[in-house]
């Protein structure tokens, strides 16, 4: 792998990381407002909460913008730290999706409908026609979705770029060796997490991890906890919109860390156990995107399962690390303090 594989690595990534970023705009200019009145409204209830988290993430295809728009209404009042909690959770959920749409790279077929399925066959012409709409639609509207679909195409144009610059590191032994020290789950899951925390983009994150399968040399040892550290390196980004907000802004960024921290370390602790005792005959086949894919889905799936009831105790411990300021001696004397008020009331009148 020589300096030009590494430059159109890095280029692939900005073109897939402004892809995602410009298709994300444009939804939310297209919908006008109206993701933050649902998501404001909508969330009462715990288990709606979860769906809607995973339906406006799966929509937008970024769940650290869907974690930073919750911050920001908790920290403007809008919503309340109980109704957060269920949407942080089904973010988790609907950033899945992007990656099952990565996968579809992997379809191999001669029928020309199946291989339509394949982004870098359908990617171009929505392209085409968001090109058309964008620069020759006076209606805002029809600009919006033009820009949707730009963004979606130059997202896939990225990722096929990263796929054919890492292509080579099959031929590498050195790239194999360091993939044989990510099988060890703490390795790996560190790797992830601090991979994604740089590039902020758990979809970027995994996105690389699908092309680098395309070499043929990773396998589920190695993948697995990648995966699993990349839920906690997304973090990253909530923590950062979060440092100048409020307590309660604060307490929803802690919420989205110590869902994936504990979740994280429960699926390790279970799964690594349980494979200790019954070994998994797959974990040493090499992985593709569509099974990078399903354990993205079936973590973040089982994740939320397990830690939906406790959702109450992640309020908890938020508010135990982001604690309310103490006021000096504000119960020593309430007695004289209410009389002093009466006093003042005497006073005046």
């Amino acid at each position: 792998m020589n300096f030009f594989s590494i430059f159109m690595l890095l280029s692939g990534l900005a073109l897939f990381l402004f892809g995602m970023d410009f298709m994300g705009k444009n939804l939310s200019r297209a919908a006008g407002g109206k993701l933050e009145r649902i998501l404001g409204k909508l969330t009462a209830d715990p288990f709606r909460a979860v769906l809607l988290g995973a339906s406006v993430t799966a929509v937008i295809q970024s769940s650290s913008a869907t974690t930073v728009m919750v911050v920001g209404f908790v920290n403007s009042g809008i919503m309340t730290l109980h109704q957060a909690v269920g949407i942080i959770m089904g973010a988790n959920i609907g950033t899945t999706i992007t990656s099952w749409i990565l996968s579809l790279a992997g379809v191999e077929s001669s029928n020309v409908f199946v291989r339509m399925l394949k982004p870098d066959s359908f990617a171009p012409v929505l392209g085409l026609i968001g090109i058309g709409l964008y620069l020759f639609s006076k209606k805002r509207k029809k600009k919006n979705i033009g820009g949707i679909l730009i963004g979606f195409a130059i997202l896939m144009t990225g990722m096929e770029a990263m796929s054919g610059a890492v292509a080579p590191l099959k031929d590498i032994p050195a790239f194999t060796e360091l993939f044989m020290m990510f099988s060890h789950p703490v390795f790996g899951m560190m790797m992830g997490a601090l991979l994604t925390a740089v590039i902020q983009s758990s979809s970027a994150s995994v996105g690389i991890l699908q092309a680098l399968c395309g070499t043929g040399m990773v396998s589920y040892a190695s993948a697995i906890p990648i995966i699993m550290g990349q839920n906690i390196g997304t973090c990253a980004t909530a923590m950062i919109s979060a440092a100048r907000a409020g307590k309660n802004a604060k307490r929803a960024a802690f919420i989205h860390l110590y869902f994936n921290l504990i979740g994280t370390a429960l699926f390790m602790l279970v799964f690594y156990a349980v494979h200790t005792v019954f070994p998994f005959g797959f974990m040493e086949n090499r992985a593709d995107a569509a099974g990078i894919a399903a354990v993205h889905s079936i973590f973040n799936i089982v994740t939320m399962l397990a830690l939906f009831p406790f959702s109450r105790g992640l309020e908890r411990l938020a508010c135990m690390t982001v604690k309310e300021k103490k006021i000096p001696d504000a119960g020593r004397n309430w007695q004289d303090v209410a009389a002093m008020g009466h006093g003042k009331i005497g006073l005046k009148m």
